[in-house]
């Protein structure tokens, strides 16, 4: 499988070019085009309880779409809902939590699993975020750019909530607020997270929230 990630940052398009009979797993909804050698399968990966817990915990699509090409290959190309950036990430085994409706694709080697954890939670994340887990190739997206930080073994560093797009699992999570009471009510800035090296951070550049924060203002109020 190759992957080519064109239009970056603002509006990516992953290009996967697919051998004969190799398949990529997708969200609903992400497929923008593909060969006509290429089938989809679209299944409740991993039996009800998986689906329903990636669906109700995890912000995923009840249903996966799996892209699969025919004999002599094929391509396929996904794009996530908003305009934004794709990453690539090539995953050795280490799992990384992933938040809600970041994930994009998945190669055949990639498990995903909604997780009951304390770790999303402080992430602001409810109490459940995807846990990503094995090797192959896994494609995230984002509101805006992806800025990657790597953070040495006891390195800490602070991520405003709505910005966190994925990090290492094993990474410790902290929620804090910014600054005194104070900065709390007039700085403007919600909770943010400290996380401790090792370990890799992806940041979305711009927030989700932030856009429906200035979008209902302006949306025309209906008179009486």
């Amino acid at each position: 499988m190759e992957i080519d990630i064109q239009f970056r940052p603002s509006y990516s398009l992953a290009v996967v070019k697919l051998v004969p009979n190799e398949r990529i797993r997708a969200d609903s909804g992400a497929m923008v085009s593909h060969s006509a050698s290429v089938e989809v399968e679209t299944k409740a990966e991993g039996g009800l309880f998986k689906s329903l817990g990636r669906a109700v915990l995890g912000g995923e699509s009840f249903f996966q779409n799996f892209w699969v090409a025919g004999p002599q290959g094929g391509e396929v190309t996904l794009a996530p809902n908003l305009p934004g950036d794709i990453v690539r990430i090539d995953m050795t085994g280490a799992p990384l939590m992933v938040q809600s409706g970041s994930y994009l694709a998945s190669e055949n080697g990639i498990e995903l699993n909604s997780k009951f954890s304390m770790k999303a939670f402080k992430a602001g994340e409810g109490v459940s975020m995807l846990e990503a887990n094995g090797s192959g190739k896994l494609l995230v997206s984002s509101y805006g750019a992806i800025f990657e930080k790597d953070l040495t073994p006891g390195e800490k560093y602070i991520v405003d909530t709505s910005h966190l797009v994925a990090f290492s699992a094993a990474m410790d999570v902290q929620v804090k607020s910014v600054g005194g009471l104070k900065s709390v009510l007039l700085s403007g800035e919600g909770l943010v997270v400290e996380l401790t090296g090792p370990g890799k951070i992806y940041i979305q550049t711009r927030s989700p929230q932030a856009l429906i924060s200035w979008i209902i203002p302006q949306v025309p109020q209906k008179s009486n």
